[in-house]
């Protein structure tokens, strides 16, 4: 034996063991975290002007508050504790200074407007009960208040008017479990199996039929999760009109097909064997088919997105900067997620974008189902904006911003997470082209894009609110439905209003309505509506004449008058149409933006309906109206609970008034009819169901402005395209090659309920 071989193997095993240590070593080495890098961002202007349209501040509120319960010489209870016989503080937010004056502020080196407030109060305790509007200022220190509701709606409020309160519905469901179904009891415990908490009560509205009515049908469910498809079969009209709940009362009762005088009617004939039953089984907690809870256990992670040099966008109080855009924020009681001031490479191209109303129109053969025509801005698109699940509601890295508001309570509320905003890789190129004609090359650009996302819970309706801004200069207004669909009990011809969709559960058809406003100031304040189409055009050919050729050719026409702007809701309407400015492009065009419908609405309610005025904007696909102080919503917070006499009706901004060279606005109207099915159980899925409008440059620019994006890749065949410096796409395995800076999962949503 070599007495030299012991050593050799020593040698090789320990340089077989360097070397597998290193490779294991390797294999646990994690990449480095992901590092902010200085982001590029086109200045437009000082921060601190977006304040003027800012929310107020939780201090803000309080001060609000506290001088109206200082000066008003009146007692106001907490709304979430009062009766309608008393006093109280239905909301404030704040009152947006009017146009001119911000205009001044913004543009022309005025004076700040002074911050104001406005405030809705109920007042049951007094002769005359009424809703009023005040506005208090100036903040943050008020030392005036001035009633607006007669300048606003041209005469007082009437009470029967005023949106319910959540105390009046705690206040009806007592009446309902004390009073009313006291009268039944051998029916409710045999076919319910009622003990008093297995059920819970949906309302409906409007609440009747004529102004002043205030009775509305509760439908009965059983109380699980989910319970909006569990419906018994059981739905009681209360008339709750008086201000002394003493005196409320039930007007009708319906059961299973059947109308009855009241429950005691019920009871008895129920007792005496002359009713037609269905025993309902009793649903666990967790509602079985209507439970949210995943069927199967979690398996790969779903993927991720995450920003490899940190965002490329800013957030500083109410403004964002993304690239070229800049926009304001804030969010309304009632009509929810609101922009303003929005430019695009400094420029302002819209001075207000808003969510106005959300509408939704049932049918079915139960009477709560088929007189419902929910007005959510009643309830409050913005009151009811929830808060945002990290990584589900939006990408776990966005950007997410707190609300306050102050509603049916005297002390403000925070949401936390409540809006998120972050940008998105849509996946696809915004433009590409790959050339092997002649020369050789690749250019393209990514579609990444800023969303700014809110999501209001408004009963079981789940709506997912977008404004998206894109690289090319165009914005997006989308909204996504999910949620429950709300339901009736099955029988008799119910099938005629929708599907079956479990054993005694019909989903009920729909339509949803959504209306938006869109206040454009293109190249100025001043515009005009412009519609571009086509049509065919018979032609003989000049190099052979006795050859016919058809070709489509360009029509214009300038729209001149708001008549000939508002186009009803199934008409056809020019392709392109569009506010344009008193400029023009280096081509000789008047630069514009172009509104894009993209709508499946279900049929607009006949007009020759008692309340169809109240919803009047939903005749029109598109409205384009002289801008005015006066109309600056389309519906009013109080048209659900007296649709009859509609404190603003929308059709009378139509009056044919001139629009050629004017502050325009335009009033748009999406939405889409659901019927639901199966497949809406347990939930209503986004596919599908998303609408909304585009606003998209047309001529405003000499061309594509995304041209100047840093994303852009461009690179031949003669090129190296693995070089960073000639194509940033393949620096990628270097740039991208960390590991995201994840935050804990948190979530506030069940606090403070």
């Amino acid at each position: 034996m070599n007495p030299k071989l012991p050593y050799v193997l020593l040698v090789g095993a320990a340089v077989v063991i360097f070397i597998l240590s290193c490779m294991l070593l390797s294999r646990g080495k994690q990449s480095p975290s992901c590092e902010s890098q200085p982001h590029i961002v086109e200045k437009t202007g000082s921060r601190s002007q977006s304040l003027v349209f800012a929310d107020l501040t939780p201090e803000e509120l309080v001060q609000v508050v506290r001088y109206l319960r200082g000066t008003l010489g009146v007692q106001l209870v907490d709304a979430s504790r009062a009766k309608p016989s008393d006093n109280c503080i239905a909301s404030v937010e704040v009152q947006v200074p009017s146009k001119a004056e911000v205009l001044r502020f913004l543009d022309g080196g005025g004076a700040r407007p002074p911050r104001e407030a406005l405030a809705v109060l109920y007042f049951g305790n007094q002769p005359d009960p009424n809703v009023t509007e005040y506005v208090v200022g100036p903040l943050p220190t008020p030392a005036y208040h001035r009633d607006v509701t007669v300048q606003k709606y041209g005469g007082k409020v009437p009470y029967h008017r005023r949106p319910m309160l959540g105390s009046e519905y705690t206040q009806v469901g007592v009446f309902l479990e004390m009073m009313a179904f006291a009268a039944a009891p051998t029916f409710l415990k045999e076919v319910f199996e009622y003990d008093g908490t297995n059920v819970v009560f949906q309302t409906t509205a409007p609440h009747g039929f004529q102004s002043g009515d205030r009775k509305s049908w509760f439908i009965v469910f059983q109380n699980v999760s989910g319970f909006f498809l569990h419906p018994v079969g059981l739905e009681v009209l209360v008339d709750h009109s008086s201000l002394d709940i003493s005196r409320w009362a039930v007007s009708r009762v319906f059961y299973n097909g059947q109308y009855y005088r009241d429950m005691v009617q019920l009871e008895s004939a129920y007792v005496q064997g002359r009713i037609s039953v269905e025993k309902m089984k009793r649903a666990p907690r967790d509602g079985d088919f209507s439970s949210m809870k995943p069927r199967a256990p979690p398996a790969a992670l779903f993927p991720l997105q995450y920003e490899p040099q940190g965002p490329r966008y800013s957030v500083r109080n109410n403004q964002v900067l993304f690239q070229a855009w800049s926009f304001a924020f804030g969010m309304s009681v009632s009509r929810g997620l609101r922009l303003f001031d929005i430019r695009h490479k400094g420029e302002r191209v819209a001075y207000e974008i808003s969510i106005q109303e959300a509408l939704s129109v049932y049918g079915s053969n139960c009477p709560g189902g088929m007189s419902t025509r929910y007005m959510d801005g009643s309830f409050g698109i913005g009151r009811y904006t929830s808060p945002l699940v990290r990584g589900v509601d939006c990408p776990y890295s966005a950007t997410y911003v707190d609300t306050h508001s102050l509603s049916e309570t005297l002390r403000p509320t925070k949401r936390k997470a409540s809006l998120c905003i972050f940008e998105q890789n849509l996946g696809s190129p915004l433009r590409r082209h790959y050339s092997n004609l002649q020369s050789l090359y690749y250019g393209g650009l990514v579609n990444s894009a800023l969303v700014i996302r809110s999501i209001a819970t408004v009963g079981n309706h789940n709506y997912i609110w977008d404004f998206i801004f894109y690289q090319n200069g165009a914005i997006e207004g989308k909204v996504q439905a999910t949620g429950y669909p709300s339901s009736s009990f099955l029988h008799g011809d119910g099938v005629r209003y929708g599907n079956r969709v479990w054993e005694h559960t019909l989903g009920t058809i729909r339509t949803h309505s959504i209306n938006y406003k869109v206040d454009l100031d293109v190249g100025g304040v001043k515009n005009s509506l412009v519609a571009h189409d086509m049509a065919f055009e018979m032609t003989r050919a000049p190099w052979s004449p006795e050859q016919q050729i058809e070709r489509p050719r360009l029509t214009k026409k300038v729209l001149d008058t708001e008549d000939q702007a508002a186009f009803r809701l199934q008409s056809k309407m020019p392709r392109y149409i569009y506010f344009a400015a008193n400029s023009k492009n280096k081509w000789g065009h008047q630069r514009g933006y172009r509104i894009q419908i993209t709508s499946f609405a279900g049929d607009h309610m006949p007009e020759a309906s008692s309340m169809e005025r109240a919803i009047s904007w939903a005749r029109y696909q598109l409205a384009v109206t002289r801008r005015k102080e006066e109309e600056p919503t389309s519906t009013s917070i109080y048209n659900q609970n007296d649709p009859w006499t509609p404190t603003i009706a929308f059709s009378d901004f139509i009056n044919n008034e001139t629009i050629t060279n004017e502050d325009l606005v335009a009033w748009i109207t999406t939405g889409f009819l659901h019927i639901p099915h199966s497949e809406d159980i347990p939930n209503t899925v986004t596919v599908g169901n998303s609408v909304g409008f585009l606003l998209r440059p047309y001529n405003y620019y000499d061309l594509d402005p995304s041209i100047y994006s840093h994303d852009g890749v461009f690179f031949t065949s003669e090129q190296d395209f693995t070089a960073c410096e000639i194509n940033p796409v393949a620096c990628l395995p270097k740039t991208a090659s960390c590991l995201p800076n994840f935050p804990p999962f948190t979530y506030d949503g069940f606090q403070n309920m």
